[in-house]
């Protein structure tokens, strides 16, 4: 069983999945917010690649590097979606989701890839 400090942390970090990109929405697509959120939301379905690891959560993995979809070529992919405007918002959550996903790694292990 983890430590509290350990189980608070990973809470304040799902927590974090859902206020920045909700932040982001409200902040830079005030008129869109609900629909810049929901696609930004939708993004957590990257996770879906932790589900190929065992255990499917490790405290001490570094996700960035690991997972098929938190690569490094990935990333840069997911950077290049912000840049269209018909994909930005998919491109925000996936780069708010692994930079989020990077300071869990530094918290956790002391590094911020794999």
């Amino acid at each position: 069983m983890s430590s509290p400090v350990v189980r608070g942390f990973l809470i304040f970090h799902i927590a974090q999945h859902f206020i920045v990109p909700l932040t982001v929405a409200v902040l830079f697509f005030p008129k869109q917010w609900r629909k810049a959120y929901l696609v930004m939301m939708l993004t957590m379905l990257v996770d879906v690649d932790h589900l190929l690891a065992d255990p499917i959560y490790d405290p001490n993995r570094c996700s960035i590097g690991f997972h098929p979809l938190h690569r490094l070529p990935m990333i840069i992919g997911y950077l290049a979606l912000c840049v269209f405007s018909k994909t930005r918002w998919l491109g925000l959550g996936l780069v708010i989701h692994m930079a989020l996903d990077s300071i869990d790694c530094q918290v956790n292990t002391g590094s911020w890839i794999n």
